[in-house]
């Protein structure tokens, strides 16, 4: 029986870089195994099925596809429905904040505590944070694109791989994943 997931392509389609027509990657990404694949708007999130139940072998096996299929390669986090579900749930600025101004950066893997640490140290003027294993809770209070906390500076200073998302899009991939 197949499980579904959600994966989160990083850096497709932004400013002409890394181009993928939506239509053609669920068409490559159903032809390498994966079934049902429905994209959500174009910045690379998708919702689809799988026999296999291991998301490092779903990244695995996106990433390949990609690579060969368009010829870049573009960093994968593939996530099970309930950890959406639990992020959105957990956000420590969900009941303070619009939603519009919640970011969620959910992290490949758990960063180092003596960077977190160190990270925690930090202010950013109009911009708080939550760190935890999965993800930085982020609440934009003049909004992401003005932000200083941005997901490459996560990346930078925790040393990890990250990607991130608005609270609309997550909701919106939590209900495709439902369905």
């Amino acid at each position: 029986m197949a499980d579904t997931f959600i994966a989160l392509l990083r850096g497709i389609n932004v400013s002409g870089q890394k181009k993928i027509k939506m239509a053609e990657l669920r068409a490559v990404l159903e032809d390498a195994g994966l079934q049902n694949v429905t994209t959500y708007i174009q910045s690379g999130n998708l919702v689809f099925d799988s026999e296999v139940s291991q998301t490092r072998t779903l990244q695995e096996l996106i990433n390949s596809t990609i690579l060969k299929h368009f010829g870049f390669e573009v960093p994968t986090l593939v996530v099970q429905r309930a950890e959406i579900q639990q992020l959105l749930e957990d956000n420590p600025f969900l009941d303070t904040t619009e939603s519009n101004k919640l970011y969620y950066v959910l992290l490949q893997d758990s960063p180092q505590k003596e960077l977190v640490e160190e990270f925690n140290q930090q202010n950013f003027e109009h911009e708080d944070f939550h760190i935890t294993d999965n993800c930085v809770y982020l609440q934009c209070k003049k909004g992401y694109s003005k932000a200083k906390l941005n997901n490459n500076l996560i990346e930078r200073k925790l040393q990890v791989q990250a990607t991130t998302r608005n609270d609309r899009t997550l909701r919106k991939l939590l209900e495709l994943s439902a369905s």
